[in-house]
């Protein structure tokens, strides 16, 4: 026991040494679970968790469903990865190691060229429920990320209504963090509610179509772009409001209020 107790000390005294040296080390993946991969360094135990992928193994799955991606991290098992050390604690056995910080150091010196405002060409490289990676043309290196509060104007329910894998789209930099850039396609797109007064009036009649279901009524999918709310209680309640309207079905509205400042245009169901 003291053999093998002396042993493993060594071997967090030379994992302590590669950390502190900032070593790549190659590890063979062993297991996957939905927090990410397990390997062995040396005779302990690894963790690689997800958000330390580098950007080609990060796993891209739309629905954003666990078992698909724990489905897709399990196509690494058996593969070698070029790591390094972040993070140990000797007494809870706990060792993590990252993919991402193996290429982060190359992919600074390439983002050094850009700046937050600038403009950039882009290959749509991943569809997920929060997001859209895109790729730099001119630096396929780097990947940015288009969070999904940044691809619309509107409210969308997923990025892939706005953006497929291959889509070449024109994005703007919005920061940049170290070796994370992100990225806005809704910053490049002219804004629908400055004209909202001018398109709608309380009173007006109109056509729109029921886009989806929430705590507080409908949203409603418009003209010009924009979109609006019938509440709840229009129907006297949620299970009502389904019962009345069909989604993706248009219906006829009375616009109750404009109010562009909160981005919000307030409809009533219209008379038979």
């Amino acid at each position: 026991l003291s053999l093998a107790d002396a042993h493993q000390q060594k071997e967090w005294q030379e994992i302590k040494e590669a950390m502190g040296k900032g070593e790549v080390l190659t590890v063979k993946i062993k297991g996957a679970n939905s927090g990410g991969l397990v390997a062995d360094i040396k005779s302990i135990k690894a963790f690689l968790p997800v958000s330390q992928l580098a950007g080609d193994h990060y796993p891209r799955v739309e629905s954003g469903d666990k078992q698909e991606i724990i489905n897709e991290l399990r196509k690494l098992v058996n593969t070698d990865l070029k790591v390094k050390i972040i993070d140990f604690n000797i007494r809870s056995e706990k060792l993590i190691i990252s993919e991402k910080e193996t290429v982060e150091e190359d992919i600074k010196k390439l983002v050094s060229q850009y700046k937050a405002g600038d403009v950039i060409s882009g290959i749509v490289s991943g569809v997920t429920n929060f997001g859209v990676f895109v790729k730099f043309a001119d630096q396929p290196m780097i990947e940015g990320l288009v969070h999904i509060s940044e691809l619309d104007h509107r409210l969308i329910d997923h990025p892939k209504e706005v953006a497929k894998i291959g889509d070449e789209i024109k994005v703007k930099i919005l920061e940049i963090k170290d070796a994370q850039v992100l990225l806005s396609l809704k910053a490049l797109k002219s804004n629908p509610w400055e004209q909202a007064s001018e398109k709608f009036k309380a009173g007006d009649i109109i056509k729109g179509t029921a886009y989806k279901f929430n705590p507080l009524g409908s949203v409603i999918n418009l003209d010009y772009d924009l979109q609006g709310l019938i509440h709840v209680s229009e129907f006297g309640g949620l299970d009502e409001m389904k019962k009345q309207l069909e989604i993706g079905k248009e219906y006829q509205f009375v616009v109750d209020a404009v109010k562009p400042e909160e981005r919000r245009i307030i409809l009533k169901i219209a008379p038979k």
